[in-house]
């Protein structure tokens, strides 16, 4: 088997990951699978045995052709708000199907607001769990600027009823209750750091991440009363906070009435440029 032939064989172990993410970025079909071929075309012009995580590059390079497509669309102004169902009108029922289940047809017409690169942040993120480390480079901004862009668009596409009325009763607990069995949490080095120095306190145990229902409700055990609903970025949140200042942010994902992730954010750069506001009465 010749090199070229090897390097073709695993690319097809990512193709259907990187027409996911395509397909979710720009809502069609052919231009989701033009996007896939420029990164096989990509793949095949470079230095294969220096790249480390082949799934992480191509992810970065379809991510790179995504947002060029956007960009060339914006310039252009060549799709108009209602140009997402003529297009979902040319997928096929498969494509249609999976557009549906994941996004569904409201938010695709809303992610056609979007700025380019306010829409890369998002899906990235919030559809394919990509850290903000990794997006950055891709838009050409910090970690903080890609986490800030992720938020602007999520503000226009999370009003989830349920989640948005237990932040109109302040009940953090209630919001425990809507925990997606899958629900991912992840917390940032310094709030990890932080329940390590308070375990002789009674401070439940964190880590990085912890996955389902279960792993992420005990981390909050008996903690419930003590964090206080807010909005973050103009969105349901959640804080800790000590002296009338937040010291731990909980930024919330949620789909279809289900708390489906959440972030601790402890590091005070990151606080710093949240926008942390008192929910309304």
């Amino acid at each position: 088997m010749s090199d070229r032939d090897l390097l073709a064989r695993l690319f097809e172990t990512h193709r259907e990951h990187l027409r996911r993410v395509a397909l979710r970025m720009l809502g069609s079909t052919g231009e989701a699978d033009d996007a896939v071929q420029e990164a096989w075309l990509r793949l095949s012009r470079a230095d294969a045995e220096a790249v480390d995580n082949l799934g992480g590059w191509l992810t970065t390079v379809v991510s790179r052709v995504c947002l060029d497509m956007l960009r060339a669309r914006a310039t252009k102004k060549e799709v108009p708000p209602s140009a997402t169902a003529e297009t979902l009108s040319q997928t096929s029922p498969e494509d249609e199907a999976l557009l549906a289940d994941s996004v569904g047809l409201a938010l695709l017409v809303v992610l056609d607001t979007l700025a380019p690169a306010e829409r890369l942040a998002f899906v990235l993120h919030d559809m394919f769990s990509v850290p903000f480390e990794e997006i950055a480079p891709i838009v050409g901004r910090t970690p903080v600027a890609a986490r800030q862009l992720a938020s602007r668009a999520r503000r226009r596409v999370q009003s989830d009823p349920a989640f948005l009325a237990a932040s109109r009763d302040g009940d953090f607990a209630a919001l425990l209750r809507l925990l997606d069995p899958d629900v991912v949490l992840r917390a940032d080095a310094v709030a990890v750091d932080m329940a390590a120095g308070r375990a002789s306190a009674g401070a439940p145990a964190l880590s990085e991440e912890a996955r389902g229902a279960d792993a992420v409700a005990r981390v909050f055990a008996g903690r419930a009363r003590a964090a206080r609903l807010i909005l973050v970025d103009g969105l349901a949140g959640a804080a800790f906070s000590v002296g009338g200042r937040p010291q731990v942010v909980f930024d919330f994902t949620v789909r279809g009435g289900r708390v489906v992730g959440i972030e601790l954010l402890a590091d005070p750069g990151t606080l710093e440029v949240l926008d942390l506001e008192p929910v309304p009465s």
